[in-house]
Formats: structure tokens, sequence, C-alpha cells
């Protein structure tokens, strides 16, 4: 048997009747009182959380979908008749066939919406044969929005870590109807227009047919006479709040951080979004970053640079280290102190580069300038510019 023979045998072993609790022979008031006293009790509304009452729910506005209009109800049960009575559904060329191999043409049982008039059965079917638009759109848990914002940080904080306080506004169920959009204390009735449906269908012409969001519920199949003064009757509103964040150490400017779970508030059970924080990092009064490596810049006498000395540089988090520098050391020559830099994911660390700024005195006292003196006069042989002049 094919997949879609398997499909329609479900279709047709569903006792919707059943399911809303009446009779076969049940009359069409009937059928409805049952489907609305179902639906109230088993709205996804009132039992917010409750799987089982949503399927529930689900369950119902399907079958009262087929039993409680006329044309689909006399359809469905000639389809469940013949299925009882050892009928099949035809394969390529569409017809049912009975136990004693007669049949007769799926098409004038299909009968189209455009030749019925509207609410024919192959719209019910619709989906099931591959035609038309699905037959009922489910209100599916939906997760909630993203949250953007913010965070300026110091540049220690950076590079150490630091869980910062975040005021965040985000939409949000409306806190006084709790996203119902009716007024506190009044309670709903199943809406007149869709019929519960939270849909209406309108014909774009011949066979097919288009489930449109009712207009008069916005799909919610439930309506109150008043609406929630606070939101209007839109369900929605502004929740604002204060949540603690963590940013991670190493962190740099610029870098966005997913809060996972913080963001706006999920629709029908759904989960919340994210929120996302944009790091700002300060600047620092001695130290640079380039990638994962902390940057300092030392200031170093002639004499040190000339004659080699051991100097003691700054780290950011921890004791200050010592740096040899060797004799006729360069201004700006750079020396790498391993391990003394930004942290990375990996748990391990970058370095610390310190680079060497050669100090030229703006004022000398009688004993330096003569000593200065001094070393011009000894070192007055030494072309230090000729190279510019070569050709």
């Amino acid at each position: 048997m094919s997949a879609t023979d398997g499909m329609r045998a479900d279709w047709a072993g569903k006792d919707f009747y059943a399911v809303l609790g009446v009779r076969k022979d049940a009359t069409a008031e009937e059928v409805k009182k049952a489907y609305r006293k179902l639906a109230r009790e088993n709205h996804p509304d009132s039992n917010p959380g409750d799987d089982a009452k949503h399927d529930r729910f689900k369950a119902v506005a399907e079958a009262y979908d087929v039993v409680g209009d006329t044309e689909k109800r006399a359809k469905y049960d000639q389809m469940r008749d013949l299925y009882r009575s050892g009928g099949s559904f035809g394969g390529g060329g569409g017809g049912f066939g009975d136990a004693a191999g007669a049949g007769f043409d799926i098409n004038d049982f299909l009968r189209d919406r455009g030749a019925a008039g509207g609410g024919g059965f192959g719209d019910m079917f619709g989906d099931l044969f591959g035609r038309g638009q699905r037959p009922r759109p489910q209100s599916r848990p939906r997760k909630g929005a993203d949250v953007e914002t913010t965070a300026t940080i110091s540049f220690t904080d950076a590079i150490q870590g630091v869980t910062v306080s975040l005021r965040l506004t985000s939409d949000a169920p409306c806190p006084d109807c709790n996203g119902t959009g009716g007024k506190p204390g009044t309670k709903p009735h199943v809406c007149s227009e869709c019929d519960g449906a939270g849909f209406v269908v309108s014909s774009v012409g011949g066979a097919f047919s288009m489930n449109e969001t009712c207009p008069a519920c916005g799909g919610r199949q439930l309506v109150y006479d008043e609406p929630c003064p606070t939101c209007h009757g839109n369900g929605r509103g502004l929740s604002a709040r204060t949540i603690a964040a963590r940013i991670p150490a190493g962190v740099r400017s610029g870098q966005r951080i997913r809060v996972k779970g913080k963001g706006a508030v999920g629709e029908n059970g759904g989960p919340a979004g994210d929120l996302l924080v944009t790091v700002k990092v300060s600047g620092h009064r001695i130290f640079g970053r380039k990638e994962d490596n902390l940057t300092v810049d030392v200031p170093v006498s002639f004499a040190e640079a000339a004659l080699g000395a051991e100097i003691t540089v700054p780290t950011l988090a921890g004791p200050p280290v010592t740096l040899k520098i060797p004799v006729g050391t360069p201004n700006g020559r750079t020396f790498r102190v391993r391990g003394k830099g930004a942290p990375r994911k990996d748990g391990t660390y970058g370095d610390l580069l310190a680079t060497v700024q050669v100090q030229v005195p703006a004022k000398l006292d009688p004993a330096a300038r003569e000593a200065v003196e001094a070393y011009r006069a000894a070192t007055a042989g030494i072309p230090l510019r000729a190279n510019l002049f070569e050709s």
C-alpha cells in the first residue's frame, strides 16, 4: 500500500464523533454545543504549558471542522462507511474499489470547492491528496525574539572577565491579561466569525482555496467582548527587568556575547529568545592590546639602552616581571614576556609585548652636560649619517 493510501485510511479511520463526544446522528446544534464546551476547557490560552490539553484542543478543532459542516459531514460519513465495508482507495486511477472489485470515480466523490459552492470534501482533504492548502494552521510553540543590548566594561574586566547587571526592556505577554487580550475577570467565547477555527477560507478561483487568519480573533479562536485596557486587546506589552550577564575573560571590544534564554518570552509555551550583548571595552592608561597579546611601552634611559640593564616591567593582573635589556638595545625594540597576555578559549594565554622607548632628557644639569659633551667628543669620528648621502 502506498504512503498516500495509508494516509487516506488513517483519515477514514478517525472517529470525529467520538472526539467530540456526540452520537453519529447528533444534530448540528448538539455538535456545536459539544465543540464549544471542549474548546473552552482545552484552549491553550486557558491552559498554558499543558501539552495534553493543547493536543486535545487541536483534535477537537479538527473534528468540528469536518462534522460541523453539513457537506463535509455527509462525505465523511460516506467515506467511513466505504472504508469499514472493506473498500480501499485506488492508486493511479483515483478510484475506489470494494471487496467485490467494483469501483467508482474518486473525482465524483471528491468534488472540488468550486463545483460544490464552497466547503467541499476536496477542501477538507486538500492537503491529503496534494491539492489546496493545509486544512488547519496549528498554534505551535514559538521561540521568543532575541534582545540586543550594549555593555561598556573596563580594560581590566575585559581581560579577567566580569558579571554585569543589565536593565532590559523587551516585548512580552501583557502582565494584566497574561497575553489573552481580554479584560481581566471576563470570560472569552468562541469567535463567531471563524466559529473557533482561527482562520477563514477564501476562494482563489477554481478548485483552490486559501486559509487566512481570522480578522476578528487574530487566530486565537476565542474573543473577549471587553478588551484588556492595558494592551487594548493585542495581548502584548513591554517587560522591564534586570538580569546578570557573565562576560567571559578575554573578550574584545565589539565582540557580541550570546546569553541563552534571556531574551523575549516565547509564545504558546515556546522557549525564550536569547540576549545578545555587544561589548565595548574602555582604554587603559598603561596597557594596550594586539589580538591575544597585551602591549606596554617601557621608558629606558640612554645609559640603560647603551650599557644594558635589568628593569622592572608591570603586568596587568600579577606581580611585575624583570626584563633584561642587552647592551646596545636600540629604541623601539620589543621584548616578549610569555604567558602574561589575554586568556584564550583553550585556557592558554597570550604574551606581554614590552617595547623600549629611549628617553632624551629635556634639561641637563652641569654634571650630566659635561658627561654628554665628553661622550660627543669621544664619538665624533663615527659617521652616523654617511649612508644618507651614498648614491
